[in-house]
């Protein structure tokens, strides 16, 4: 790994061109329209753990972007426990997503990560050039990010069988406006060229 950048106490790596976002992965899916999403979401769930696993191998750091649904005085960690302790929808999708200690996280108010959080102080220390966007919603959540990622002139991958939605069709549309609009690459997960991006990784550019 790269050595580390003194102004974020030690954290960080002071150079990470591409950086891993999971957007609303820790979720306990217990709202209007959560029960379709989890089940489309564990369509996909193996493909998130796969690919958490390779960015790690990779070096790439990993962001947890996370919505707050409204609790203003709870933080990530009683998110976690409140989503590993309680009966909720979400419990498996957390158990097998669950961040480790070196992993970074950005509590958002609203669905894109980039609205009144600290996502872009975090990616301008990292030296982020390329996103790679997984989670949910594809239509909503990860949608909003990518459209706010591509105006700061990020390179965006959003592998196709990482995002889920509430319907496939919500979530081809997703997957069509990112490639056709934002230029995302889209390929699946299988395709990705793990070995560039390690490269790149590793060049810091």
């Amino acid at each position: 790994m790269p050595a580390k950048n003194n102004d974020l106490h030690g954290n960080v790596p002071d150079s990470a061109p591409v950086v891993l976002l999971l957007i609303d992965v820790i979720n306990d899916l217990e709202f209007e329209g959560g029960q379709a999403l989890a089940a489309q979401t564990m369509v996909i769930v193996d493909n998130l753990v796969a690919l958490r696993r390779r960015a790690q191998v990779a070096g790439i750091p990993i962001i947890y972007v996370n919505d707050n649904f409204g609790k203003w005085q709870s933080d990530f960690s009683k998110l976690i426990a409140h989503c590993l302790e309680d009966d909720v929808r979400g419990q498996r999708l957390v158990q097998l997503l669950r961040p480790d200690d070196d992993d970074y996280f950005v509590l958002k108010p609203k669905h894109s990560g980039f609205f009144s959080t600290t996502l872009d102080t975090l990616l301008t220390y990292l030296n982020a050039r390329t996103l790679i966007l997984a989670g949910i919603a594809g239509n909503s959540c990860v949608l909003f990010t990518a459209h706010d990622a591509f105006m700061r002139d990020f390179h965006l991958i959003v592998p196709a069988d990482c995002i889920a939605s509430n319907t496939p069709e919500d979530n081809h549309y997703a997957l069509r406006h990112i490639q056709s609009v934002l230029r995302g690459d889209i390929r699946p997960l299988a395709a990705l060229d793990w070995d560039a991006l390690r490269q790149r990784t590793i060049a810091g550019g």
